[in-house]
């Protein structure tokens, strides 16, 4: 029943993610030709001779197949950048399909059809732009000097250095001519509407898909101290360009009147799913906590706090009396030292699993359908799942959380298409 409830909560938060179904809060109003947004917000579809989809991330394909169903024959054209083609062909948007998490070449040849698109755009273009996680791979222009190899080498450091998503985007944002406002700048003087699924943690503008459409805040200077911070072996031609004088390109970037065509709208974020989770613990009658949608860090650390809440619930009924389902959210990171295949909630899942309380069931997913690199979205997990702590603790040394629990049958497939960020369900019985 435990492991159940556990891959309930997941699912269940997967499924209200769906970029897709949130788009449907968007509205068509056909007497007056207005495209209703929000409560707050409207836009005027009479005063645009052209409609175009451009953007990209791992959920845009699913954003897009909403736009599809909301606006029809009205889109005259579009093409979003995914790693996965769609189950059935678009009417109206082309699917180009890259690569993730390190850029290819498959990755710029859509990123140029993207930015044929805007670059074609007039004042009477409406530009609807799905901007989703996974876009700062898959939306692909390295900056003058930068090869695709050398940008490959470096993204493939910084994953591998445990640093945040944010310290990563500051990096990745300043070796590219699309990220940072990159793409708002060639949409100009467009419309342009930007539908963001949210996968970093605290949801900033700029840092999700590394701010196509969003005013740059960053410097050169911020990306050579991430660089330094984690020691990333990056090549010459990444450290000449980040060594220049970036000031007047932040400051015109910042400034730029592209953004006064630019609104943005959140469809879906990580607390979207968390409360979904959450109801549904309560459908199986256990009473949820919420942890945080912000939790960050060292997967098999952070790994540890969620275990002490686990104990004091089953010890003393606090932090939440059991039956009890303990959720958390937010982004996982994984200093690799080892040789090992894994992704963070894969190596959270057995890092939690070593010390889990008898009885206690850990499901952890990526909600984009994988983790890391793998194939698996995640693991569920119970103090059964350790047979041997010595072989758990040496496959958590060797970053191998992957070969230990498929070979304990651990390991989760799920379909999803969305993507925002971690989600983890402790179900703890009575």
């Amino acid at each position: 029943m435990s492991r159940t409830v556990a891959l309930d909560c997941i699912e269940s938060g997967i499924a209200a993610a769906d970029p897709e179904r949130a788009l449907r809060r968007l509205q068509l109003e056909t007497e007056t030709d207005r495209l209703l947004v929000d409560a707050d917000s409207s836009i005027d579809l009479s005063r645009f001779d052209r409609i175009v989809v451009a953007g990209g991330g791992k959920a845009s394909v699913a954003v897009a197949r909403g736009l599809e169903t909301l606006l029809g024959s009205r889109i005259d054209e579009g093409v979003v950048v995914s790693d996965t083609p769609p189950n059935a062909a678009l009417d109206h948007i082309e699917v180009s399909v890259g690569d993730h998490p390190v850029p290819s070449k498959h990755g710029i040849d859509g990123t140029n059809r993207v930015r044929s698109l805007l670059e074609d755009a007039t004042e009477q273009t409406l530009v609807l732009a799905p901007i989703t996680g996974g876009a700062s791979a898959l939306l692909v222009g390295p900056v003058d000097g930068v090869s695709l190899d050398d940008l490959q080498a470096t993204t493939t450091a910084l994953l591998e250095s445990g640093a945040s998503i944010d310290e990563i985007n500051a990096v990745r944002k300043r070796l590219s001519d699309v990220k940072g406002g990159g793409l708002a700048q060639l949409a100009a003087p467009a419309t342009v509407l930007a539908l963001l699924v949210s996968d970093v943690v605290g949801d900033d503008l700029a840092t999700i898909a590394s701010g196509p459409f969003t005013p740059d805040p960053t410097t050169n200077a911020d990306a050579r101290s991430v660089i330094d911070r984690h020691s990333i072996d990056a090549p010459d031609s990444v450290r000449t360009h980040l060594e220049q004088d970036s000031e007047q390109k932040r400051v015109t970037t910042a400034t730029s009147t592209a953004f006064e065509h630019v609104q943005t709208t959140m469809l879906v974020t990580n607390r979207t799913a968390v409360d979904a989770a959450a109801e549904t613990a309560r459908e199986h009658g256990y009473r949820p906590l919420v942890l945080s949608t912000s939790m960050r860090g060292e997967a098999s650390e952070i790994a540890l706090s969620h275990i002490a809440c686990v104990e004091e619930s089953l010890s003393s009924g606090d932090p939440v009396e059991p039956p009890a389902v303990i959720l958390s959210g937010g982004e996982a990171t994984v200093t690799v030292t080892g040789d090992g295949q894994g992704g963070p909630n894969i190596e959270f899942a057995l890092a939690a699993a070593i010390d889990l309380p008898d009885g206690v069931y850990l499901a952890s997913v990526d909600t984009d359908g994988r983790d890391g690199s793998t194939d698996a979205a995640g693991a569920v997990v119970d103090a059964d799942t350790i047979d041997d702590q010595a072989l758990a603790r040496n496959a958590l040394a060797d970053n191998d959380a992957y070969s230990y629990l498929q070979s304990r049958e651990a390991l989760v497939s799920l379909e999803s298409t969305t993507n925002v960020n971690d989600l983890r369900a402790f179900v703890i019985d009575a």
